[in-house]
């Protein structure tokens, strides 16, 4: 949740849409983007009026400069209670569970350094693309905290529980080279530059799966209702597209 910084940037959140994708761009004014309890405020915002536009497809979470969020806010947190961090905790969980049942393919196009609270979004994302040279972890262990924000919970899903252990035990932060190599991270880039292009590839590669059946899918893994979910696409109108397009040997046209 959290990596030491000695400054209190002052981060926001803005929101961007061009036809079916969707950008989350996290804008700081000095230092690194940070998540205090108003930039999750603003992001819980933002996260709902994505669940609600059928228009967008793709979500991509991304910021600039050298670091693609640091954590939490440490100033905010140093002299907080146990029933406010508590609070704390779940307030990012609640947007960070938000991010994950986005009904669209979500990204996190790592420009730079994710740690904490960066880390953690990053995991709630359907893929993640780094940027060479950048590194991610979990580092809240050197502070005498724990990951408060789901990273406990999605780090040893994602990795192999030795990795997730290592990294959750120890603080350690790795290469994006080796994230890549224990499936933390999907795709490695040079530069920040070639994250757009990477994007764009990512986009071809998933735009002729159904939007119904790809949240579905989405459904399926994160409530075990698989067979209800399968249920539901006969009474939608992807399935019947698709099925009509196999048999007529066309491509299928989904509906938004």
């Amino acid at each position: 949740m959290t990596m030491p910084i000695e400054t209190t940037p002052n981060t926001h959140v803005e929101l961007s849409k061009e036809d079916n994708v969707a950008t989350v761009r996290f804008v700081s004014e000095k230092g690194p983007p940070v998540f205090s309890s108003s930039v999750l405020g603003e992001l819980t915002t933002v996260v709902r009026e994505l669940a609600e536009d059928s228009a967008i497809r793709f979500v991509v979470f991304r910021s600039s400069g050298k670091v693609f969020v640091a954590g939490a806010d440490i100033k905010e947190m140093a002299n907080i209670n146990e029933d406010q961090g508590y609070s704390l905790s779940q307030h990012g969980q609640h947007v960070f569970n938000a991010v994950e049942n986005l009904p669209q393919i979500t990204f996190a196009a790592m420009n730079g350094h994710a740690m904490g609270g960066g880390c953690e979004l990053a995991l709630a994302c359907s893929f993640r693309l780094m940027v060479s040279g950048a590194k991610i972890g979990q580092p809240e262990v050197r502070l005498g905290l724990i990951p408060g924000w789901g990273g406990t919970k999605r780090l040893p899903m994602i990795v192999p529980l030795g990795w997730a252990l290592r990294m959750l035990y120890s603080g350690e932060v790795i290469k994006a080279e080796q994230a890549a190599e224990i499936g933390l991270v999907d795709e490695v880039v040079p530069s920040e530059e070639a994250l757009d292009e990477s994007l764009q590839r990512w986009f071809d590669l998933l735009k002729s799966g159904a939007p119904r059946a790809i949240t579905r899918i989405k459904h399926a893994i994160l409530n075990d209702d698989e067979s209800h979910q399968f249920g539901l696409c006969f009474s939608c109108s992807d399935a019947k597209e698709g099925m009509q397009a196999f048999i007529a040997k066309r491509p299928p046209a989904w509906l938004q």
